[in-house]
C-alpha cells in the first residue's frame, strides 16, 4: 500500500519535472512575442486619468485572462482534431494585428485637424464610453497576440502527452498575462510613484531627485512604447504570415527575417486596410 502511494508521488514528481522543462522551453520561444504583447498593451492602458489606470487595467486583466480561458482549450482540441484550423485562426489574425498597426501608421502620417464642430461631437462622448471602447480594443488585440502565444507554446510541446501540453500551454498563459500585465501597471504608475517619492523627500535629496527622474521618464516610455507597439503588430503579423505560409516562408530567402516580416506586415495591413475603408463606403452609400 506504501509503496504504491510512493510509486505515485515519485509519478507526480517526474510529471512536474517534465513540465518545468517544456514551460521553460515555451516561455523561452514566446520570448519575443510576448515582449510585443508588454509594448502593445502598455500603450493601450495609458491616456487615463491617474484615478482610472488601475480599474481599466484591471479590466484589461480580466479580458486577457477570459481569452485565454477560451483560446487554452480550443487550441488543443483543434490540434487534436483539426490542426489545420490553426494556421487559419493563426493568418486571420495576422490580418487584423498588420491592419492595426498600418492604420495608426497611416493616421500619424495623414491625419488632418478636424473642423471645430467635430470636434465639439467628439467631447459629448463620455469618459466612460472612451473607457469602455479603448478597453474593448485592447482585449481583441490581446486575443489575436494570445493566440499566437498559445499556439507558439503548443507547437514547443507538441510531442509529448497531452497531459504535459495541457499544463504546459495552460502555465505559458497564466505567466503570459501575469507578467505583461504586472509590468503594464508599474509602467502607468511610474510618475504617481515619482510624486510620492518628492512628497516624501520634501522636494529634498535623492529621493526627490529619483522621483523627479521617475516622472519626467514616464512620458518618454509612453511614446517610446507607442512606436514599438505599432512595430510590434506589423512585425508579429509579418512573421504570422512567413511561419505559417509556404509560399511566404521560402519567398525572398536572402533577406533578413525581420525585413521580410516587416514587408509582408506592411502589405498586409496595407489590405486590410484598404478592404474594410471600401466596406465602410459601401456601407455609408447603402445607408444613404
Amino acid at each position: 500500500m506504501a509503496s504504491g502511494f510512493f510509486a505515485v508521488l515519485d509519478d507526480i514528481g517526474a510529471l512536474m519535472d517534465d513540465v518545468a522543462v517544456a514551460t521553460k522551453l515555451a516561455t523561452r520561444k514566446t520570448a519575443g512575442i510576448l515582449g510585443d504583447d508588454l509594448a502593445v498593451n502598455a500603450e493601450k492602458a495609458t491616456g487615463f486619468l491617474s484615478s482610472r489606470e488601475l480599474p481599466v487595467l484591471w479590466a484589461i486583466t480580466k479580458g486577457s485572462l477570459l481569452n485565454k480561458l477560451i483560446i487554452v482549450p480550443v487550441a488543443l482540441l483543434l490540434n487534436i482534431f483539426f490542426p489545420a484550423a490553426i494556421k487559419i485562426i493563426l493568418v486571420l489574425g495576422g490580418f487584423y494585428l498588420a491592419y492595426e498597426g498600418v492604420e495608426k501608421i497611416v493616421e500619424f502620417l495623414f491625419h488632418r485637424a478636424k473642423p471645430a464642430h467635430e470636434v465639439i461631437k467628439d467631447k459629448e462622448q463620455t469618459d466612460a464610453d472612451a473607457e469602455k471602447t479603448k478597453v474593448r480594443s485592447a482585449v481583441t488585440t490581446d486575443f489575436i497576440l494570445s493566440v499566437e502565444i498559445v499556439i507558439i507554446a503548443l507547437g514547443s510541446v507538441a510531442e509529448k502527452s497531452l497531459m504535459i501540453q495541457v499544463i504546459t500551454v495552460s502555465a505559458v498563459a497564466f505567466i503570459a498575462t501575469v507578467g505583461v500585465y504586472g509590468l503594464v501597471a508599474l509602467i502607468v504608475r511610474m510618475d504617481d510613484t515619482g510624486y510620492k517619492l518628492i512628497k516624501k523627500a520634501n522636494n529634498k535629496g535623492a529621493l526627490s531627485a529619483i522621483g523627479a527622474f521617475l516622472v519626467k521618464l514616464l512620458p518618454v516610455i509612453i511614446k517610446v512604447l507607442s512606436v514599438v507597439g505599432t512595430i510590434a503588430l506589423i512585425l508579429v503579423s509579418g512573421g504570422i504570415f512567413v511561419h505559417n505560409i509556404d509560399y511566404l516562408h521560402h519567398l525572398l530567402p536572402n533577406f533578413p527575417s525581420i525585413i521580410k516580416e516587416l514587408a509582408f506586415g506592411l502589405v498586409a495591413g496595407l489590405i486590410a486596410l484598404a478592404i474594410i475603408a471600401g466596406c465602410k463606403k459601401i456601407v455609408s452609400m447603402w445607408k444613404k
